[in-house]
């Protein structure tokens, strides 16, 4: 696959293929949000497997409201930057660069050091049941409507998340947007009943996104990645749609990538599959209409989906996630022709820790990256 071990740039960033690492929550840092030696080794390994570019898992950015799980890592403060510069240098030294994901939980907030209250753009709970692999336990909280001090608070803690990273080492930031969390909960209808300047039709329900990204790109300068991830599905309503169709669809990626961005990351269950009951799928509709790189995630393990994408112009980078769990070296195989190890859903049993998949591939004698 040629295109696929292709250099690729964005920003000032040039990548050396455009495999990249989905970021995945792993409920493995410490108790107080600060990276350790564990996560050092766990992203290291992908970028010795051959991953262009890596994206962390969600990284929470405030002491407030935007933790949004138990050991989830965070960027708020100064000790939890300075947790990650042995990270990002590891992943440095295998030739290959590291994204911070900024993420705020919102609605979908499991577990927060700082606060039993949740927070979202209105008081409305989520779906479902919390997830379980992620240390939750029954329904979701309904969440406090965010004040505008609060959402202020949250604004200035994306800022401040971006700088950490920066001077931690981190070559970009993805805002998260996608899955429910708050970003995304502000664009949705079914979230934001908002009537102040925070909310109203789709158009305007992009006010807290683009804010967040004004901010953060004046706080980072031009030549820093800041990136954004996307979804029509949640955590909480893997099935949800935004409203307007395709033409709606095609009005909020523009909008968004013409504010600030480098790229855009578009995820869904299946790539592939079209964004509303019919025609093309979320990534083709981003592909056509914005001018910067395009990331697509969804159900891409094999050579043959990859391929697809590719080929039909769907993508400029793949963005890779439980085939990349089963195999960190996912893009050395791919190129060399070798098997791939099948995702097992018993790595996350009964947590999706680190030191669980570390357990289950012990027990089962199984290694993510092929022996020399």
């Amino acid at each position: 696959m040629p295109v696929l071990f292709e250099p690729v740039q964005l920003n000032q960033l040039r990548l050396r293929n455009r495999a990249v690492l989905a970021p995945m929550t792993r409920v493995s840092a410490e108790p107080d949000g600060c990276a350790n030696e564990l996560m050092r080794d766990y992203y290291q390994a992908f970028a010795k497997g051959g991953f262009g570019l890596l994206i962390t898992e969600g990284t929470y950015t405030d002491t407030a409201y935007s933790q949004g799980y138990f050991n989830q890592p965070g960027l708020a403060t100064e000790g939890q930057r300075d947790s990650w510069v042995p990270i990002v240098s590891a992943v440095h030294e295998e030739g290959a660069a590291i994204i911070a994901q900024l993420m705020h939980g919102g609605a979908q907030t499991q577990g927060n050091i700082q606060h039993a209250r949740h927070v979202g753009p209105s008081a409305v709970q989520p779906d479902g049941r919390q997830l379980s692999f992620y240390g939750g336990e029954g329904p979701y909280a309904t969440p406090a409507e965010m004040t505008e001090t609060e959402i202020q608070e949250a604004i200035a803690g994306f800022v401040q998340a971006a700088r950490h990273a920066s001077d931690a080492g981190f070559d970009g930031v993805e805002l998260h947007a996608a899955n429910g969390y708050l970003l995304h909960e502000f664009i949705t209808a079914e979230f934001n009943k908002r009537t102040d300047r925070w909310g109203g039709d789709f158009k305007a329900r992009l006010a807290l996104p683009l804010e967040v990204i004004r901010v953060v790109r004046e706080a980072v300068g031009t030549n820093f990645v800041v990136g954004m991830r996307m979804s029509q599905g949640m955590v909480t309503d893997s099935r949800l749609k935004w409203d307007g169709g395709i033409d709606a669809a095609r009005y909020r990626l523009a909008t968004l990538a013409s504010a600030g961005l480098d790229y855009l990351h578009v995820t869904e269950y299946d790539a592939s599959a079209p964004a509303f009951e019919e025609g093309p799928s979320l990534a083709a509709i981003a592909k056509s209409s914005v001018t910067i790189p395009v990331m697509v995630n969804g159900g891409i393990g094999t050579e043959a989906q990859a391929r697809a994408l590719l080929d039909n112009g769907e993508a400029d980078l793949l963005v890779i996630g439980k085939a990349a769990l089963a195999n960190h070296d996912w893009p050395i195989r791919i190129q060399e022709g070798v098997a791939l190890t099948e995702f097992n859903y018993d790595m996350f049993s009964p947590m999706a820790t680190l030191t669980n998949e570390l357990g289950w591939r012990g027990t089962h004698g199984r290694s993510a990256t092929r022996q020399p």
